[in-house]
């Protein structure tokens, strides 16, 4: 094994890049662009079709466990579609898409709090079952079901994995090469919405709700580093999951069209 000076590897074997180059990229641009199309049609098409009482417009966002703020891409978004069980009961569905800027992988051999994966597109679908308490101008819904979701665009964040695997092996230097198998994933949440109504047809909304889901993030490749010594390790991560837990949390203005009822009726809203 020949021996090399720390200092020059460092220099050689730069341990902070962000990302490479993921040769499918354009292929996955293409379908991105095929999926916001059709999103686009789905949305105009839903808006179309269904005499919605209630609009809306609000800023959302994503703090994730491990990982960084993540916002929503707007119009892509559409909450609250679904019907009244009875006066109090409601089932909802609809879908985001989201540009997260970096999330976390868990299950993999070594610790760390940074994210792995990032930046990327993704679809999330929720179904939820809501409590609506319902005031002449105050509503208070609490919500709660499952969620499946897929990242589009994937790329792995080589400066934290190089990282937290040099960190993990007690190496000055680290420089790591992984294919990855993308797959969609599922989980749970709960939250609570207020909407308080300043006028008839005016209303303001706060909505936070709790993520926790997972997808299989299967990662094969090598690594190679060292300290005064240069070597090279083959490893696979088969059980590496990406982490989707965090805190989702809006703020928006609900407009109602009136048509003479007084206090918020639960009708189909489009939110973010």
């Amino acid at each position: 094994m020949a021996e090399v000076n720390a200092s020059y590897l460092a220099g050689q074997i730069p341990g902070s890049k962000f990302q490479r180059a993921d040769p499918g990229i354009n292929v996955l641009k293409t379908k991105l662009m095929k999926l916001l199309r059709g999103l686009s049609f789905l949305f105009v098409l839903a808006c179309s079709t269904v005499q919605a009482q209630q609009f809306g417009l609000s800023f959302s966002y994503f703090i994730p466990k491990n990982g960084y703020f993540s916002t929503p891409i707007s119009p892509f978004s559409i909450r609250g579609l679904g019907f009244d069980i009875n006066r109090f009961l409601a089932i909802e569905t609809g879908g985001s898409l989201y540009r997260m800027s970096g999330l976390g992988v868990k299950d993999l051999p070594f610790e760390t709090k940074d994210a792995i994966v990032g930046p990327n597109f993704t679809v999330l679908v929720p179904v939820e079952l809501v409590i609506q308490l319902k005031g002449s101008r105050v509503e208070f819904d609490i919500k709660g079901g499952a969620f499946g979701f897929y990242g589009f665009s994937q790329k792995i964040n080589y400066g934290n994995l190089d990282r937290a695997i040099r960190k993990d092996m007690n190496w000055q230097v680290v420089n790591s090469d992984f294919s990855f198998k993308n797959k969609p994933g599922w989980g749970y949440h709960a939250g609570a919405e207020l909407t308080v109504y300043v006028t008839q047809q005016v209303g303001v909304s706060l909505e936070t709700n709790y993520l926790m889901g997972q997808s299989k993030f299967p990662m094969t490749g090598s690594f190679t580093g060292g300290n005064t010594t240069l070597e090279t390790r083959q490893v696979s991560y088969n059980d590496a999951k990406i982490d989707l837990t965090g805190l989702e949390f809006s703020i928006g203005l609900i407009f109602d069209s009136g048509q003479g009822k007084a206090g918020p009726p639960k009708k189909k809203r489009r939110r973010r």
